[in-house]
């Protein structure tokens, strides 16, 4: 079946969940080797930490630079066969993850191969990821947008704290089982699942209009004010994401995985039970609400130096960064209009990718000049700048009429 939207025989949930559960494994696949790469790099190859964090976000800037064609390509032809091509790039970036975790004796080839599957990585990720919120919103119309971003979030940390989890377990296995090799061959049959789920379910057909697409360059400057306070919010956690594990190790504390397991899982829980204030408060009001609690999480990671604070930092900065995205997405996405929703949705994910991307190799060479106390304070001034940004944006009422 194609068309603008499924029949509304089950509840939007119900119609939300089929899709949203191919990002549970493209996210899955994210979270598995987070907490194993940056020490991989830095313990086993010896490497220093720029690389390390560099490894971490150099998936970042492959999803930053396909964000605008998957954006159009999703407008043009519909977002299923985007998100089968996704998954199916999932796959081959599990299995490289798998040779560079066989090949580790030769460090410069395993590296070389691991920076291969990042970029495969990543490149799956913008596609099947943005492929799959427009599904949604498709399948279950625009008024429910909210929801379906919130579910893509829930999905997203939510499969990142369960496969970090999972993903450091597996990293212990005796002999060649261990490492990274394991954890590429799980990374490599979990998106084929999804793949095979995603070519059964009913595709909705791209929009007919007579008008022409808007330019990517356009849809950006739309969503840049929106744009800029996401990015200056996920400089945090790319400090969670390409350093947390790092900060352990050094300290030699044991719980990396456990700590950004708590991140996602209270990210989950907040998006849960907070993510209907959205629409009760605006955007720009929970944005900077959720941003000041982030910017607090990353001062108890810079100021409280024990294992149980640093979880505790993780877990308040994934509550804190839990409701940035949605907040701030929805207004995004309606500045641009129906037709231009998959570029819109795309160029506002840009400025996290780019915020992650940077963030990895810029926050490693802050650890190496200054250490991780200077890395947590810079994170939470950069954080508690989008704040700011956040009290600056236009009023969610001219927003919406303009799209």
């Amino acid at each position: 079946m194609t068309g603008a939207q499924t029949p509304a025989t089950t509840s939007p949930t119900g119609r939300i969940l089929p899709v949203v559960f191919l990002n549970l494994l493209v996210y899955i696949d994210i979270g598995l080797p987070m907490a194993v790469i940056p020490v991989f790099v830095h313990k086993t190859l010896q490497f220093n930490t720029v690389l390390a964090g560099f490894a971490v976000s150099l998936q970042y800037f492959a999803t930053f630079a396909s964000r605008a064609s998957a954006g159009k390509r999703i407008d043009t032809r519909g977002p299923k066969p985007v998100a089968v091509s996704g998954l199916l790039v999932c796959v081959a970036s599990g299995f490289m993850l798998f040779l560079a975790g066989a090949l580790w004796k030769s460090a410069i080839l395993s590296v070389v191969i691991l920076s291969i599957s990042r970029l495969a990585l990543g490149w799956a990720e913008s596609w099947a990821s943005t492929a799959a919120i427009v599904w949604n919103i498709r399948r279950v119309g625009a008024p429910n947008t909210a929801q379906v971003i919130s579910w893509n979030g829930i999905t997203s940390y939510g499969g990142i704290a369960l496969g970090a989890t999972l993903g450091e377990q597996l990293s212990h296995l005796p002999g060649f089982w261990g490492g990274l090799v394991s954890l590429g061959l799980l990374s490599l049959v979990l998106p084929l699942i999804g793949a095979l789920l995603a070519m059964r379910y009913p595709a909705v057909a791209p929009l007919t209009d007579n008008t022409a697409p808007m330019p990517f360059a356009r849809v950006f400057r739309l969503v840049l004010p929106h744009g800029s306070a996401l990015a200056a919010g996920s400089v945090g956690f790319g400090a969670i994401s390409s350093c947390l594990a790092l900060y352990f190790s050094a300290r030699q504390w044991d719980g990396a995985a456990q700590a950004l397991a708590m991140f996602g899982l209270v990210f989950v829980i907040v998006r849960f039970v907070f993510s209907r204030q959205i629409g009760r408060y605006g955007g720009a009001k929970v944005a900077i609400v959720s941003l000041v609690v982030e910017t607090l999480g990353l001062l108890i990671l810079a100021f409280m130096p024990s294992p149980e604070a640093a979880t505790l930092g993780a877990a308040v900065t994934g509550a804190g960064f839990s409701l940035v995205f949605p907040a701030l997405g929805v207004l995004a996405v309606n500045r641009a209009g129906p037709k231009n929703r998959g570029a819109a949705l795309g160029a506002f994910s840009v400025f996290l990718d780019l915020a992650i991307g940077i963030s990895g190799p810029v926050l490693g060479l802050i650890i190496h000049a200054a250490g991780y106390r200077a890395l947590f304070i810079f994170t939470a001034a950069v954080t508690l700048i989008g704040s700011v940004l956040s009290l600056m944006l236009p009023k969610e009422d001219v927003v919406l009429k303009k799209g």
